[in-house]
Order: structure tokens, then sequence, then C-alpha cells
């Protein structure tokens, strides 16, 4: 029986240190990542209300209670 477990496991490598963003190369990337989903949001992202305008009710509508 001691054949089965003679010895611990051993422990696996640490890993590798995470990549910085130092680099201006990599900040000129994410720029242009960032302008380039923007611009694909195109006019449509930027049309809040739809053709009916502003249908939500005042703040100050009385409340309706259900059951009522």
């Amino acid at each position: 029986m001691s054949g089965l477990f003679s010895r611990a496991p051993s422990m696996p490598p640490p890993p590798p240190p995470p990549p910085t963003t130092d680099s201006a190369a990599v900040e000129d990337a994410a720029r242009r990542e960032r302008r380039a989903r923007v611009a694909a949001g195109g006019r449509a992202s930027t049309i809040l209300l739809g053709g009916q305008g502003d249908t939500s009710t005042p703040l100050s509508a009385k409340a309706v209670l259900l059951g009522r």
C-alpha cells in the first residue's frame, strides 16, 4: 500500500509576470481601438429619444396603486 502514496506532488512553477502597459505603442493601440469602437456606434447611439419624443410620465404624477 505504501507504493500508492509514496511522495507529495510537486508544485508547479510560478506564473510569469503579467505584461505591463507602459509602452507607448500599447497605449497608442488602445487609443486607436477605443476610437474605432466609438466610431462603430454611429449616429444611432447618440439619439436618446424615439420618433414620439419623451413619453415618460412626469415625476409629479400621482402613483396608481395595484388592485384598485
